[in-house]
């Protein structure tokens, strides 16, 4: 047990807010400062709303391989508002080898390519989802297959406007004359 302990007279004057005496101003403002302190750091008076278990359900994505029907990973945590393109991005994550570009994914083995947008929450019929991976290659931008299409045509005209001699005889290239068609 503790025993309480007699304070003396010059402890008192020290404190003298411990046995109720009267306070100066300058303490006065000292305790309230340290008060609001104590206070601010408290935090909120009210306690946290108590969290609720949710109700969202979570999907696992089963993907498999299509020839072999070997599984290649399980995607888990997928919330219901994921689209397919989310899946992917988790799968690319999952097996680093396959990018979101290549990747195809269907729902029967022979079934079309399922497209990006398509919501997780439509193609499940319970929470495990099966899904057959196709590796569609690499894949080239439109801007680069666009440039390769176009540019050479363009070449191979441009050699025909010059008239070049390996193209045309002689007498031909050094006309000047061209028809207005081709200008």
């Amino acid at each position: 047990m503790l025993r309480r302990r007699k304070t003396s007279a010059s402890e008192l004057k020290r404190d003298p807010l411990a046995h109720g005496g009267p306070l100066s101003m300058s303490q006065n403002t000292r305790s309230f400062f340290n008060f609001s302190q104590l206070v601010l750091s408290a935090g909120h008076l009210k306690p946290p709303p108590v969290l609720k278990h949710s109700k969202i359900t979570y999907f696992e994505v089963e993907i498999l391989d299509v020839q072999s029907k070997k599984q290649i990973c399980i995607v888990d945590k997928i919330p219901p508002s994921s689209t397919l393109l989310d899946v992917k991005h988790k799968f690319h994550k999952a097996c680093p080898q396959w990018y979101p570009s290549r990747i195809g994914l269907q729902l029967e083995r022979n079934g079309p390519f399922l497209k990006d947008s398509v919501n997780i929450q439509s193609l499940a019929a319970s929470s495990i989802i099966t899904l057959y991976f196709t590796d569609l290659g690499q894949q080239v931008g439109w801007t680069t297959f666009f440039l390769t299409e176009y540019t050479g045509p363009l070449l191979i005209y441009l050699l025909f406007y010059i008239r070049l001699s390996t193209i045309y005889d002689q007498v031909e290239s050094t006309k000047n004359f061209r028809h207005p068609v081709v200008q």
